[in-house]
């Protein structure tokens, strides 16, 4: 059934690691080695077609599910997207890094789940699709960074990641030893707002006779 990928049980024994860079949430760059060489490609289409061959020969990106049609209809579907599994959680990562958290939850919240709706009903030519487009472009202007890469035996895992450009994660400001510019008495005032109106939700619970938990 599977015609791409080879079997995970059979993928090479040694974890195999790359780089993949980040334009504008857009893949740019992807390091990797080839028979003991370091090799580089920029293009778009040497891009996915050397991370389908990582991918390939790793047992990358096998899918079995059941979906439902547009037709109204359940279907059984198995795909090989060896070159877009690496790129695709590659970019999630990149994204963790660099992506203001609001405009994440914004896309991840409903324009994600409505563009992959109408692309996978065939709307691609459509008003919505356009709309949806660029939203998620505009959402990509500050994703940029580096990306170190490890695929094995059907498995893929981040290395590390970098971005040259994005300033919204300082190791200080977020350690839990170092003393930053965030003072964490300043989270008092925030944990009583947030509480108000958990306050009163359990007494209106209690007043009725019911469990907090």
């Amino acid at each position: 059934m599977w015609k791409l990928t080879v079997d995970p049980k059979d993928a090479p024994e040694k974890e195999e690691l790359f780089t993949v860079h980040f334009t504008k949430g857009t893949p740019s760059k992807l390091e990797y080695t080839e028979d003991g060489k370091s090799k580089t490609v920029t293009a778009a289409v040497d891009i996915l077609t050397a991370a389908n061959t990582i991918g390939r020969r790793n047992g990358i990106g096998r899918i079995d599910i059941v979906e439902n049609r547009f037709i109204g209809i359940k279907s059984r579907g198995c795909y090989e997207t060896p070159g877009l599994t690496i790129l695709h959680n590659a970019h999630l990562d990149i994204e963790g890094l660099t992506m203001d958290r609001e405009i994440r939850f914004l896309r991840d919240d409903s324009i994600s789940l409505t563009y992959g709706r109408v692309l996978y009903n065939g709307l691609y030519f459509s008003p919505q699709r356009e709309y949806l487009h660029a939203c998620i472009q505009a959402s990509q202007i500050h994703v940029c960074g580096t990306v170190r890469c490890g695929v094995y035996k059907g498995g893929f895992r981040i290395m590390g990641r970098s971005s040259s450009t994005s300033k919204l994660y300082d190791a200080e400001e977020s350690s839990m030893d170092d003393i930053g510019d965030f003072d964490p008495s300043a989270a008092g005032g925030f944990i009583d707002v947030e509480a108000i109106r958990l306050k009163k939700y359990g007494r209106m619970k209690k007043e009725v006779g019911e469990d907090l938990v």
